[in-house]
C-alpha cells in the first residue's frame, strides 16, 4: 500500500551530503554521526536504509525542503525530478519557462554551457543517489550479514534490498549515459576515497546498465508483488526496454529485438491501462492503478520539497488560474508552458476530441518568453483526488501526487516503435492493437483509431501520450531531430523562428567543476 512505503521526511535520514564541488565525489564516505556498525545492526536497521535510498528521489535534504544536498544549488532547484525533467522538457519542443534564474534562458534555447547549474544539479544528484547504493552494497554482503549475526528468512529479505539498490544504482547510470554519456564510474568493489574515479565510455556504460538489470532480475520481487513505490522484475523490465529502444543512440548498435522482448514481458505480467487518463495525474493516482509500474511517491505534508509534482504543477499554473481547482490553493508560481508545436499535435488542444489535450489558455504561440501567457499551460497533472479531494498541502503549495517513472503506456508504445524499426518478435498487427488501446481510452470510442503505423507516428504518439513526463530529449534525439535543422521549433537555438543545433548537443557536458576535481575526466566533444 502506499502508505507502507512512504517517503517521509520526518523519518527519514539521507546517508550523506554530498559537495558537487568536492574530489572523489563518487568515493565520499557517508557524512554520519553513526556508525555502519549501529545503523546496519539489525534487519530493521537494513530496512530503513533502504528507504533512505528511495528517499533521494523525493527529498532534497535530510534537514527539510529549505536545504540542498547539493553544494552550490539552491535547495529549491535541488530535487532529483525537478532536474530531470528539465533535462528532458525545458530544452524541446514541449516546454518552455517565463523566469530568468541563471540558466534557465539557456535551457528555453538549448545553448546551455559547461556551467549550467541545472545540468550540473542533475549530475551531481545521480552521482549522489549512486554512491549512497554503493554504500548500501558495501554494507550487505553475505560476510557483513554474518558478522551481524544475521541468518535466516532476514538474509533473503536483505538479498531482495541488495537487487533494489542495483536497480535504483542502474537508473541513475541509466540518467548518466543518456544526459551526460561518459561519467565517472563506480561501484562497491572500489576502495573509498584511494583514487579519482575512471571514465566510463558510452558504450560501455550501456553494457553494464543491461547486465545489472539481467544479474538482479531473480532476486527482485514478482510484478506488483512488492510495496508501493518500490522497484519489483516489472520496473527492471521497462527499464531495459527503454535502454534497448535507445540502443542505437548509445552505442551504434541497434537492439529493437530486445526493446520487443522486454515490453513483452512487462505487458504479459498484469498491468493494465487506468480507465481514464485524466485519472493517473491525479492525488490518488496510487488507489486501483495497475498501470503505474514504478512511483516516485510524494507526501505534501511530511516529506515536502520544492521539486517533484509539487514544481509540476505549481510551474505550470498562476494566480490567476485559481490554484486551488489544482490542490494548491496557496501555490501558482507561472512560470512552465507549452511551445505550439505539442497543442498542434492534438485535433483539439482542449481534450474535447482526444482527452489527453489537457491544457488551459487563449494563446498557443510563443512570442515572448517571459509572458506566462504565451504559450497553453499543462494542467494535467493536480494535486486533487478524482473525487474532488484536496489532500493536506504544508502551506497551501505541496503536493501528494505520485510521478510515474514507469507505466504500461510507455511500454505500448515501446513495443509499437521497435516493431515498425525492425525488431522481431512482434507484430505490426499486435502494435496496431496497443495503438489503439491507448486512443480507444484518448477519445472515448474508436472514432480516434488508427489503421496503418509508421516509425515516424510514434514520435508523435509518444508525445501525445508522455507528454511532460520526461521522454521527450531522448526521443528527439532517437530520431534524428534534437540537433540540426531538420525539426525546428521556436527559440530552439536561441533564435524565434528556430536555428540548427550543433549534433554534439545531443550530449550534455561533464560540468567544470568535475573536470578540475577529477584528472581522470575527459570533456565530451564540442564544449
Amino acid at each position: 500500500m502506499k502508505n507502507s512505503f512512504k517517503i517521509i521526511l520526518a523519518t527519514t535520514v539521507l546517508l550523506l551530503s554530498l559537495n558537487s564541488c568536492k574530489k572523489d565525489a563518487l568515493n565520499l564516505k557517508p557524512t554520519n554521526d553513526v556508525t555502519a556498525d549501529v545503523v546496519y545492526a539489525t534487519p530493521a536497521g537494513y530496512k530503513q536504509e533502504l528507504v533512505k535510498l528511495y528517499a533521494t528521489y523525493a527529498l532534497t535534504s535530510p534537514t527539510g525542503s529549505d536545504n540542498s544536498d547539493i553544494g552550490g544549488l539552491n535547495a529549491g532547484f535541488a530535487d532529483f525530478f525537478r532536474l530531470f525533467w528539465t533535462s528532458q522538457e525545458l530544452v524541446t519542443d514541449e516546454a518552455i519557462c517565463a523566469w530568468g534564474d541563471t540558466g534557465i534562458p539557456e535551457l528555453d534555447y538549448a545553448t546551455w554551457n559547461t556551467d549550467n547549474q541545472f545540468l550540473r544539479g542533475l549530475y551531481s544528484k545521480s552521482i549522489l543517489q549512486i554512491t549512497i547504493c554503493n554504500e548500501f552494497l558495501r554494507e550487505s554482503t553475505p560476510e557483513k550479514l554474518a558478522s551481524r549475526n544475521i541468518t535466516g528468512a532476514d538474509v533473503s529479505a536483505i538479498q531482495r534490498y541488495r537487487a533494489e539498490a542495483r536497480f535504483l544504482r542502474a537508473f541513475q547510470y541509466w540518467v548518466l549515459l543518456d544526459g551526460f554519456g561518459n561519467p565517472p564510474f563506480v561501484t562497491e568493489e572500489d576502495a573509498i576515497g584511494k583514487t579519482n574515479p575512471k571514465q566510463i565510455q558510452r558504450a560501455a556504460l550501456f553494457a553494464y546498465v543491461e547486465s545489472e538489470l539481467k544479474a538482479i532480475e531473480g532476486d527482485l520481487a514478482d510484478p506488483r508483488t512488492n510495496d508501493y513505490g518500490r522497484a519489483d522484475k516489472a520496473a527492471d523490465w521497462a527499464l531495459l526496454a527503454r535502454l534497448y529502444l535507445n540502443a542505437q543512440v548509445y552505442t551504434g548498435t541497434a537492439k529493437y529485438t530486445e526493446a520487443i522482448t522486454y515490453s513483452t514481458k512487462v505487458i504479459n505480467s498484469g498491468y493494465s491501462l487506468k480507465a481514464n487518463y485524466k485519472d493517473l495525474f491525479l492525488a490518488d493516482n496510487n488507489l486501483n492503478n495497475t498501470e503505474n509500474i514504478l512511483t516516485i511517491n510524494y507526501d505534501g505534508v511530511r516529506g515536502t520539497n520544492y521539486g517533484g509534482t509539487t514544481f509540476l504543477i505549481n510551474a505550470a499554473i498562476n494566480a490567476d488560474m485559481s490554484p486551488a481547482s489544482y490542490g494548491v490553493p496557496s501555490g501558482g508560481w507561472g512560470g512552465n508552458r507549452t511551445r505550439q508545436n505539442l497543442p498542434a499535435l492534438f485535433p483539439d488542444p482542449n481534450g474535447t476530441v482526444d482527452k489527453r489535450g489537457i491544457f488551459f489558455g487563449t494563446k498557443s504561440n510563443v512570442d515572448d518568453i517571459g509572458v506566462f501567457t504565451d504559450g497553453l499551460r499543462v494542467t494535467k497533472f493536480k494535486n486533487v483526488t478524482s473525487g474532488g479531494v484536496t489532500p493536506a498541502s504544508l502551506n497551501g503549495t505541496f503536493s501528494s501526487l505520485d510521478f510515474a517513472l514507469f507505466r504500461l503506456a510507455e511500454q505500448y508504445l515501446i513495443y509499437g516503435e521497435a516493431v515498425m524499426r525492425g525488431g522481431s518478435g512482434g507484430s505490426t498487427a499486435q502494435a496496431l492493437t496497443y495503438v489503439n488501446n491507448l486512443r480507444r481510452r484518448a477519445y472515448g470510442n474508436n472514432s480516434g483509431d488508427v489503421s496503418t503505423l509508421s516509425v515516424d507516428f510514434f514520435l508523435d504518439e509518444r508525445a501525445r501520450e508522455l507528454y511532460w513526463e520526461g521522454h521527450r530529449r531522448t526521443d528527439l534525439i532517437r530520431y534524428g531531430k534534437f540537433t540540426g535543422a531538420t525539426y525546428l521549433w521556436p527559440f530552439k537555438g536561441g533564435i524565434k523562428a528556430g536555428a540548427s543545433l550543433p549534433a554534439y548537443r545531443n550530449l550534455y557536458p561533464i560540468p567544470t567543476a568535475d573536470l578540475i576535481a577529477n584528472p581522470n575526466l575527459v570533456q565530451n566533444t564540442g564544449y
